[in-house]
């Protein structure tokens, strides 16, 4: 078998809330105190995965990570029964299931050693992902143990703040051959922090051994950070050859597509302008927090929420764009509402790996039967509904630590993932 793209979704949590932690997420903060519905956002992100299987696209899959997490807790001299309701809350996250926040991926055939890297993101901004590395790399390092293929590295020193691949980009003329990576940090946004340091993106280029002269760093702008673009995948996306992306999206975005077509002359720019679609529209709809992915006929086509479908000057917009002469030509709309009302649509559920299928540990690769198996679990285990205060119960507590432990069994994987 040879490489190909594989998308790992990261299954949503049995904790699932909407508890506003996400300082700059304006959905996140909109939410603050509603009701979520962790079963149905579950079997959303199942419905998701099995899209993309249909389509011909390879699925993998990172599974919720153990809440609440008393390891963390105990390093703040607390418990979940005694944390003020904050703490409490971000020992409880379920935002690990944004899996383009996992890790930075850089592909073989960009690497000086011809091994896939995987940087596991440190997300020290924010005091509810801080906590995630530990966990997510256990899983990095399981499914990605062939040290023939695969280099896992751990996270960036603090205070260096890296999101992972939600603030990067590869482009390529196919992506099984090499490419040029963009890095894209910020570096103020108003009221918002800006979460990815260039420091943290420059180290992840060198422990990847990239060629400098086919790596990019490029500034997001002050304005898509203060609009609510806390992530560049929020303004942009990239797949092999295509970059599709707002026209107000990077600080300084000549000099960045002068750069590009000058390592990737094949490189097709797919800007929206700002008088087609607002940056506001943009990220209230997010038809760039999309997946551009290449189906097996070779069509490009955008995975993008039902909620641009729902605004009809947007999806207006669209129909035109696939309708005409450029690279991108299907819309596949998804239901993902329960992520997206905590500001986390297609692409920040997924992270995608080149590599060769074979070389994967096969517990993180799903098929149809896979995944009907784990929405069973789903459906008898995760909780229907969870309110703010009911963080602090310990019969909820009790079904989100039961539903895991159920799920890892099923999996094969608990005698590996250590709670």
């Amino acid at each position: 078998m040879t490489a190909r793209e594989i998308n790992f979704d990261g299954l949503i949590g049995p904790s699932h809330n909407y508890a506003g932690l996400s300082l700059g997420n304006l959905a996140s903060a909109r939410n603050a105190g509603a009701i979520s519905n962790p079963r149905a956002a579950a079997l959303q992100g199942i419905e998701k995965m099995r899209s993309n299987l249909r389509l011909g696209l390879a699925q993998g899959l990172f599974l919720p990570q153990w809440r609440p997490d008393g390891t963390w807790l105990a390093a703040l001299g607390t418990d979940v029964g005694n944390a003020e309701a904050h703490i409490r809350a971000a020992a409880m996250s379920a935002s690990s299931m944004w899996a383009a926040n996992a890790a930075t991926v850089s592909p073989a055939p960009d690497t000086a050693d011809r091994r896939t890297h995987l940087t596991v993101a440190n997300l020290v901004t924010m005091a509810h992902r801080s906590h995630e590395w530990p966990q997510t790399l256990a899983q990095l390092r399981l499914a990605f143990s062939d040290r023939t293929a695969f280099a896992v590295h751990g996270p960036i020193p603090a205070p260096f703040g890296d999101e992972g691949a939600a603030n990067h980009m590869r482009l390529c003329d196919h992506h099984g051959e090499a490419g040029v990576e963009v890095f894209v940090y910020g570096q103020s946004g108003g009221p918002f922090p800006a979460r990815q340091h260039v420091e943290a993106s420059k180290a992840v280029a060198r422990l990847h051994r990239l060629d400098p002269d086919r790596t990019l760093f490029v500034m997001q702008s002050e304005e898509a950070i203060a609009a609510g673009a806390f992530h560049n995948d929020v303004v942009a996306v990239a797949n092999e050859r295509v970059l599709f992306t707002h026209e107000q999206a990077f600080a300084d975005k000549e000099r960045f597509y002068a750069d590009l077509r000058a390592r990737l002359p094949s490189v097709e720019i797919v800007e929206v302008p700002a008088s087609a679609i607002s940056l506001s529209d943009a990220i209230r709809s997010y038809i760039f927090n999309a997946q551009l992915v290449t189906l097996p006929d070779g069509i490009m086509a955008l995975v993008l929420p039902t909620e641009a479908r729902d605004m009809p000057d947007i999806w207006s917009w669209l129909e035109k764009m696939v309708a005409g002469n450029g690279p991108i030509r299907k819309l596949v709309p998804v239901d993902v509402r329960q992520s997206m009302a905590n500001g986390g649509g297609p692409a920040c559920l997924r992270l995608r790996v080149v590599a060769d299928p074979a070389n994967i540990d096969p517990r993180f690769l799903v098929d149809e039967a896979k995944l009907d198996g784990i929405a069973d679990i789903v459906r008898n285990y995760w909780p229907e509904a969870i309110a703010p205060d009911d963080l602090a119960d310990t019969r909820l507590i009790a079904r989100i630590e039961q539903s895991w432990l159920t799920l890892v069994d099923h999996l094969q994987l608990s005698g590996d993932l250590i709670p």
